[in-house]
């Protein structure tokens, strides 16, 4: 591929990932912190994404996220 076609699909790329976070955070804005963070894992982000999604840190997520699995035993 040439030069200008892979900074093409880098733009791309850039702007679809942007968009993508803007509909998880559109998607979830209404739900508390626990449910968001169940919803975006879900959907196949992962815990730094979430974390970066929401604004929180990795660990908070991960704690969550623990959380939800023992919850989900239940």
């Amino acid at each position: 591929m040439s030069e200008e076609t892979d900074s093409a699909l880098r733009e791309i790329s850039i702007k679809l990932d942007q968009a993508i976070r803007l509909l998880a955070i559109s998607v979830t804005a209404d739900k508390r912190q626990r449910d968001q963070i169940a919803i975006l894992s879900r959907a196949g982000f992962d815990r730094h994404d979430i974390a970066e999604i929401l604004g929180t840190t990795p660990g908070t997520v991960s704690v969550e996220l623990s959380v939800l699995k023992k919850l989900s035993k239940k």
